[in-house]
């Protein structure tokens, strides 16, 4: 197989107009691939380091100029000549040049872009589909969507405070219906505001931002508008919802102020007693962060009390990290794990994550950033890994159905079963 032969990076914009990375990789043979790197606005403290240029006076210091030397200076002429088809190795190689735990040297954006690419390169090379390639025999399912059409907190002009209110369509067998039932309801949502006279806007991620003042008010509004679409709520659709509760945790405090004009404030015991209140109020069967990036054990207190029949998901928590995984696995703080590539920073590490949840009974969701681009490279790596869910925002904008089109067309190509929930 072929060597890699050349590496370079350049400035790109992702959705929200802020630079971000792109990495080309060229092989001996000639085979060209290219990835772009997502950023997120709602990050954990815990998560690989971009490297960007602070040059307040261009893009506000978000450019990756720096980013693009340090894959033409440092990075290129170390994986010239090294196998293509050698991820583990060349992901292994990355982080030991780099030398630190958060990638802040070279930048996670950085590696990350490289890894991508050359996994992309040798699927190409090889002629197989990237998923395949991957994945191997073993990848054979469509992971069950988490559509977010309603968008709060960081990501949004709203005064919601939990970051995502979102569609699950639990009893809808396949994707291509899935992806129609969102698209719908997306729509009937919309009508239904403006006959409301409620004011609205788009969120990053591509759902609707409205001026509603509470997370109970906007699920009322999803299921009506689900079943104004003849979609059963608690039946054929529940509800998801990324709290995204280090956003507005404070001084040990869960302060909703900070989003909602009449919003509480509410301790940790108070914060798990309001969410276990939400979820048997409502058709709620997932709850992304519900607590704090470093709360373990409130996590396991939740888990304990509702992750019977409500999924309980760590993002902030695992940060994509094996070692994180492994600790709230003995401490029992969660039931599935988000996964988010450009947290780990290489592929590698990012596959490591995945399996070390999926080894001790944890579900896996793979997910976007709110500031992507339209690579699909994670609807491949959903496939190829089973993951049970998939996370990429609204069904409209470039950078999110790009990759819901991606798994149409493996669904319709290969006709690979279904997850379910």
């Amino acid at each position: 197989m072929s060597q890699i032969a050349a590496v370079s990076g350049r400035e790109i914009l992702d959705s929200r107009g802020n630079p971000t990375l792109a990495v080309d990789v060229e092989l001996t043979s000639g085979i060209r691939a290219c990835a772009e790197v997502p950023a997120g606005l709602s990050t954990g403290s815990f998560e690989a380091v971009e490297l960007r240029d602070r040059e307040l006076d261009r893009y506000r210091g978000l450019g990756v100029r720096q980013a693009c030397e340090v894959i033409a200076g440092e990075i290129a002429p170390v994986l010239q000549g090294m196998e293509s088809l050698r991820q583990c190795a060349i992901d292994h190689t990355l982080i030991e040049l780099d030398g630190t735990p958060d990638k802040h040297r070279l930048g996670g954006n950085a590696l990350l872009g490289v890894s991508l690419a050359v996994a992309r390169a040798s699927a190409t090379e090889l002629k197989l589909p990237l998923y395949r390639y991957l994945g191997g025999l073993s990848a054979g399912k469509i992971p069950m969507p988490l559509f977010n059409l309603i968008n709060g907190g960081l990501h949004a002009d709203s005064q919601i405070a939990f970051q995502e209110i979102m569609l699950h369509p639990i009893g809808i067998s396949n994707f291509p219906d899935q992806l129609r039932a969102a698209s719908e309801i997306l729509f009937r949502l919309s009508v239904t505001l403006r006959e409301k006279r409620l004011f609205f806007s788009r969120g990053d991620e591509g759902g609707i931002a409205p001026r509603i003042n509470s997370a109970e008010k906007a699920i009322e509004l999803l299921l009506a508008a689900a079943e104004a679409c003849g979609y059963r709520a608690g039946n054929d659709v529940t509800v998801a919802i990324d709290c995204a509760a280090g956003s507005f945790f404070q001084d040990g405090v869960y302060d909703y102020t900070r989003f909602q004009a009449r919003g509480r404030r509410r301790d940790r015991q108070e914060q798990i007693a309001y969410l276990e209140k939400l979820v048997r109020n409502f058709p709620v069967d997932s709850l992304e962060d519900p607590l704090a990036e470093t709360d373990f054990s409130g996590f396991a207190e939740l888990t304990e009390r509702i992750g019977k029949f409500c999924q309980i998901v760590g993002d902030d928590l695992f940060v994509t990290n094996a070692q994180r995984i492994r600790r709230g696995i003995a401490l029992h703080s969660a039931t599935a794990v988000l996964i988010k590539p450009n947290q780990a920073g290489t592929l590698t590490e990012t596959i490591d994550a995945i399996t070390t949840a999926h080894a001790n009974g944890l579900k896996t969701i793979v997910s976007h950033r709110s500031g992507d681009t339209p690579d699909d490279f994670i609807a491949d790596l959903a496939v190829a890994v089973n993951a049970s869910q998939f996370k990429c925002g609204a069904p409209r904008g470039a950078e999110r159905t790009a990759k819901y089109n991606r798994l149409l067309k493996i669904a319709g190509d290969f006709q690979l079963s279904y997850a379910t929930p």
